[in-house]
């Protein structure tokens, strides 16, 4: 029998993991529902009652997005589930420390519906960006994970994770009691709260092992396999087999070699060849293109769309923060950036790399992300019916491209933006000017949360509480649900 399930609290669900007696379903939902200007912006993890379909979220962190893989301990009692850990309120003017994202895995107590704390799989001055995947050994005593973004497998000792959590007091007078209030630099996390900040937590439990091997010109002009953003893997006694996803191959990790490059690499077909597209795109995910590595493009643009979360950019000046923008038709609708600061898509790259990721890089690989952008499609909307546009889309589609409601006057076939700036009086207390840059309407349904800050988490609220386009128009209820229908099936 087939039984659907939905709930409000998710985004995006990307992967999900049973208990072994099947009663509860864990699921990973990508991104956040709230609104950007909340106090508190994270993604959640679903847990589903399989008898009844009821549902508990438990909310990741703040700052949590591009929740990719979920996965169950094989004694049932904890779900791992791998993520970002973004610091978006913090001005965009360094990476040392994680100071703009860290990536973490969360450990979530299945019986108990809650969170029991995160831990950073980053170390001090070296990101392990863009965790892919998440599993356990057959016994449970090992969790794995995959960093795409690194090309690496990290291996963490789970007993002595669940174990150190424990230990860690839960308030700061426990600490005090217990001697552990640091002043000579021996407890990282003094309580719990810490956890989430520490970089230093895993260093005695985690095996990082780096799958690409380092090359230096010496005796053999052999080159090593491009072993290029590891994603979904399987273990098989102690040895992990991980699909390499821009190298067509497997990678092998023998747990029992203690080498520095236990790896082996297993090629499912000849060496793939890279178009200019493919290199762009494997740019856009590796993190070898950052300092530190703590970052990739993909990091605030998954699958090159958005991360929900608002970022000061220094592009406009300090102190204003602006929702992360899909790069869907970005080199085709210009100027970019929401300010409209950088001429051209081509421009916003560029400074992207330096003033973003912190590094210079060869003229040649901008361009390959460039041409890759260019590749993007609109995904056809989930609000369509079998293709085509539901009843109360062609309702909708009537009414936007109406002189009473004239939604086309700024967003007209076929890019669905004018390209114009201009104030829509949507100017916040962070803003130093009104006007903005017109964004595509294309792919709504994936891009939420709405307008220049991402003030409104849905687009009946951009309608029914901004008034957008709507200052002098009057819709009924019916009208408005039939707009909103017609935009997120675009």
């Amino acid at each position: 029998m087939f039984r659907w399930w939905t709930s409000s609290r998710a985004r995006r669900p990307v992967a999900s993991a049973a208990t072994p007696d099947g009663a509860f379903v864990v699921v990973a939902n990508l991104l956040s529902v709230n609104a950007s200007t909340a106090d508190d912006v994270a993604a959640e993890v679903s847990i589903i009652n399989t008898a009844d379909l009821t549902t508990s979220s438990v909310r990741l962190p703040n700052g949590s997005a591009s929740v990719r893989d979920v996965c169950v301990s094989p004694d049932g009692k904890y779900a791992y589930a791998v993520h970002l850990l973004s610091r978006y309120r913090m001005p965009t003017t360094q990476l040392e420390r994680g100071w703009m994202n860290t990536n973490a895995m969360s450990v979530i107590d299945v019986a108990g519906k809650s969170l029991v704390n995160t831990v950073l799989l980053d170390e001090i001055d070296l990101g392990a960006a863009n965790p892919w995947a998440v599993g356990t050994s057959a016994d449970g005593g090992l969790i794995f994970v995959t960093h795409a973004g690194t090309h690496e497998l990290s291996v963490i000792d789970s007993k002595g994770l669940m174990e150190k959590l424990r230990s860690i007091p839960k308030t700061y007078e426990e600490a005090k009691a217990q001697g552990r209030v640091d002043t000579h630099g021996l407890y990282s996390s003094t309580t719990v709260a810490d956890v989430p900040n520490d970089l230093a937590f895993l260093v005695d439990l985690r095996r990082r092992i780096r799958l690409q091997r380092r090359w230096f010109p010496g005796p053999t002009t052999e080159t090593p396999p491009m072993i290029n953003s590891p994603r979904g893997f399987g273990v098989i006694g102690s040895k992990v087999y991980i699909a390499v996803y821009f190298s067509d191959m497997i990678a092998m990790v023998d747990l029992e070699d203690k080498s520095y490059h236990p790896v082996t690499a297993v090629r499912l077909a000849p060496e793939p060849v890279l178009t200019i597209h493919r290199r762009g795109e494997m740019f856009f995910h590796d993190a070898d293109l950052c300092f530190q590595q703590w970052q990739s493009c993909a990091s605030c643009h998954p699958d090159a769309r958005v991360d929900g979360l608002n970022w000061d950019l220094l592009n406009d000046g300090i102190g204003n923060p602006k929702n992360t923008r899909s790069m869907l038709l970005s080199h085709k609708t210009p100027p970019a950036m929401t300010a409209g600061v950088r001429e051209s898509a081509e421009e916003a790259v560029r400074m992207g790399i330096r003033h973003i990721q912190f590094l210079v890089r060869p003229e040649e690989d901008a361009v390959a992300i460039d041409e890759y952008l260019k590749t993007l499609e609109a995904v056809p909307s989930p609000y369509l019916v079998n293709g085509e546009l539901s009843d109360a889309a062609k309702r909708g589609k009537e009414l936007y491209f109406s002189e009473r409601v004239g939604c086309a006057t700024c967003h007209p076939e076929p890019l669905y933006t004018d390209m114009a700036s201009r104030d829509v009086g949507s100017r916040g207390p962070y803003d130093d000017r009104g006007e903005v840059d017109t964004s595509t309407v294309l792919e709504s349904w994936r891009t939420a949360p709405y307008m220049h800050d991402g003030r409104y988490a849905t687009m009946i609220e951009v309608f029914r509480d901004g008034k957008h386009g709507l200052e002098t128009v009057e819709l009924s209820e019916q009208e408005m649900k039939d707009l909103v229908e017609f935009v997120l099936s675009l």
